[in-house]
């Protein structure tokens, strides 16, 4: 019950939200540079470090996946090894089932110290991976994974984060956009551009969500990881996984 009243919540909250910004054209994602770093092989897990009993590679891609034999205790996750990023265009392919959600997490922390449920813990920025096409539980939002703030910026959102709280001023896509935008149990193109404190996400070739972030706590750089949440037995892939570093 709770949950359904939460997300009824979020409803309200997105459609005053939509209500009250200008519904703004649409935006097409830049090309792809040319010089993007692959961050996985499309063989092995080798630069990333996962539970092993969850994580492995499929038919070219990342697969996570928990069964009632192989829970997730706590959200976990697949973590990029040894590599830092601070302003990046990022840019993978991903499908998973509806039973569940996940996430790609991006200028993050892998969380060793403290009461931790399992030895990959990861906090900070998450792009929300859902395979669904009604908003507001859909994917391309922010979540502030392991924070205060929740779902920091809507997808379809042009918004501002300062002095505590979120200002929406535009709605780049709105619910029957996003219906025909997302593919249901296919692969979906995601695009993630941090620059500065300006995120933005982009969707199947269309900007989804922008997002300036002028918190003073804002992570400005951190790790890039893969999400497998608890609860629920699910799967997860990506695929097409590389980066472009900004600025360097």
């Amino acid at each position: 019950m709770q949950r359904i009243v939460s997300a009824i919540v979020l409803g309200l909250v997105f459609n005053l939200s939509a209500f009250a910004a200008e519904k703004l054209p649409p935006v097409a994602a830049p090309a792809a540079p040319a010089d993007m770093k692959p961050l996985f092989n499309g063989k092995d897990l080798t630069g990333w470090d996962g539970d092993p009993r969850l994580w492995s590679v499929k038919d070219g891609a990342i697969r996570g996946e928990t069964t009632k034999e192989n829970a997730a205790k706590g959200n976990t996750f697949l973590i990029l090894k040894d590599q830092n990023f601070a302003d990046f265009e990022l840019r993978m392919s991903f499908r998973c089932n509806a039973d569940n959600n996940s996430g790609v997490q991006y200028r993050s922390k892998h969380i060793t110290e403290g009461k931790v449920a399992n030895n990959w813990v990861v906090r900070g920025y998450q792009h929300e991976i859902r395979n669904e096409n009604k908003e507001p539980n859909v994917a391309g939002f922010i979540y502030d994974e392991g924070g205060k703030r929740g779902r920091a910026c809507l997808a379809g959102e042009k918004a501002v984060w300062e002095n505590g709280k979120k200002n929406v001023t535009g709605i780049l896509v709105d619910a029957v956009d996003y219906e025909k935008l997302f593919k249901l149990d296919q692969w979906n193109d995601i695009i993630i551009i941090a620059k500065g404190n300006h995120i933005q996400h982009y969707l199947n070739g269309t900007l989804l969500l922008d997002f300036t972030d002028n918190d003073p706590a804002a992570a400005k750089d951190g790790i890039i990881a893969l999400q497998l949440h608890a609860g629920k037995s699910m799967w997860t892939e990506f695929k097409d996984i590389r980066i472009k570093e900004l600025g360097k």
